[in-house]
């Protein structure tokens, strides 16, 4: 997909904005990693500077999610530092300093306290995360944190498809990736999808 007329689109939206926050959103599996980064490569190839903030690096600690019998669950939305992202989402809207945010590192499965810097100067920030646009508590109060916001969305059997061979390029078997599939990538998909806040742009595939 040409990225370049949804870039068009924030560029003319931020107008004389000295910071501009876009939301992009959608079930695991969807592409929005991938989004982003095109977009913020394209955004600064017009000579603005833009920075992506994955929702990745809230994941809560393994030892956390065990106490609290989540770790099957890893990656659904009770399985996140809730308002240490809101609490960040906040300070990068209000712009009134340098913060620090955290990175996920999937090779070790933990998040990386301030390995990441949004610097007063970066006018775009990206933010992607699957529950962004989420209509439930106490992810509903992201509502009006975004300038703009994107929702992907390649349908259910897509998402199947991608998800399943994700675990198998993890190196599963096929019981075991449909059983980490089935058991929590696939009912987290269904939940953005269908509790989902309305987005400005809805994108059928990336």
């Amino acid at each position: 997909m040409n990225v370049e007329p949804i870039a068009n689109e924030i560029l003319k939206r931020a107008a004389g904005a000295a910071r501009f926050v876009v939301a992009i959103a959608g079930p695991p599996g969807a592409g929005k990693s991938t989004l982003s980064d095109a977009l913020a490569e394209a955004l600064v190839a017009r000579g603005e500077k833009a920075a992506v903030l994955p929702m990745d690096g809230f994941h809560m600690d393994n030892a956390v999610l065990e106490e609290k019998g989540l770790l099957p669950r890893k990656g659904a939305p009770e399985t996140f530092d809730v308002r240490a992202f809101l609490s960040t989402v906040q300070a990068v809207r209000a712009n009134d300093g340098e913060v620090l945010v955290p990175v996920f590192d999937r090779s070790r499965e933990l998040a990386i306290a301030s390995a990441r810097i949004v610097a007063p100067e970066t006018r775009m920030v990206l933010v992607e995360g699957n529950y962004l646009l989420l209509d439930e508590a106490p992810w509903n109060k992201l509502a009006g944190a975004f300038d703009f916001s994107i929702f992907i969305n390649p349908g259910i059997e897509e998402l199947e498809r991608r998800l399943l061979k994700r675990w198998y390029d993890h190196g599963y078997e096929e019981e075991a990736a449909k059983r980490k599939a089935h058991g929590n990538d696939i009912p987290n998909a269904h939940r953005v999808v269908e509790h989902q806040r309305r987005a400005d742009l809805v994108l059928a595939d990336f």
